[in-house]
Order: structure tokens, then sequence, then C-alpha cells
């Protein structure tokens, strides 16, 4: 069974206090290491072709790798959240709350333009 995301959090606070790491968890530490950690995980796809990204779990040594990075990812996060005090499912409901009001599916590119997939740009995504 997986464990809950407070529980999550306690774990990781737990591992860090048995090690004295907290006077260096600063939201600015915790941000840095963040994005360091998912640079690493971007790095396992850098020169994939579409195709083989999607492969990329088929291979046991390269899903391991993408798993441990998703999961340095995912605590990272979660520590930055704990904290700032953050409940990290409320404040990615509530983003999906305001994504929904600010690109309705009438008069998506998405929408009209199925076939080709969904359009990235600066200006058209979900921030």
């Amino acid at each position: 069974m997986t464990e809950d995301l407070k529980t999550l959090q306690q774990r990781l606070a737990a591992f860090a206090a048995a090690r004295d790491w907290q006077p260096f968890h600063t939201p600015k530490n915790l941000a840095a290491a963040l994005s360091v950690e998912a640079s690493e995980l971007v790095e396992i796809f850098q020169w994939l072709t579409p195709e083989q990204s999607a492969r990329v779990m088929d291979d046991p040594k390269t899903a391991g790798r993408v798993e441990d990075e998703v999961a340095d990812v995912l605590a990272y996060l979660l520590q930055f959240c704990e904290v700032l005090g953050i409940d990290p499912l409320a404040a990615l409901s509530a983003k999906i709350d305001r994504n929904e009001s600010r690109f309705p599916v009438e008069g998506s590119e998405a929408g009209s333009r199925a076939d080709e997939g969904p359009r990235h740009s600066h200006r058209h995504s979900p921030e």
C-alpha cells in the first residue's frame, strides 16, 4: 500500500532530523535541490526521440533511473512544501481549478486540433 503524502513528509523530516540536516533545508536550498533533481530527470530524456522517450520504462536499468529521479524530485518538493507550510494537494487542486477557468475546453487549440496534440507555448501553458 502506498503511503500518504503527510506520512512521507514526516519520514523525510525524521530522516533529515536524524542527520542534523534541518539547518540546510531552507526554502532557497530546497528549491535549488528540486531544480537540480528535475534536471537530472530531464537528462535521461535529453537525446531520446519522442518514440524512445515513450518506451523508456521498457528498459529496467533506465526505468530504475527514472524512478529514482522522480523520487528525488518528489522528496524535495514535499520537503519544500513542509518547510513553507504548503499543502501540495490543495495547491494542485486550486491550480487545476484556476486553469480550468483560464483555459476552457471550447475554443482550445487542443480541442480544435486534437489530431495534432496540444501546442505548447509560454502564452498558452497552464502556469
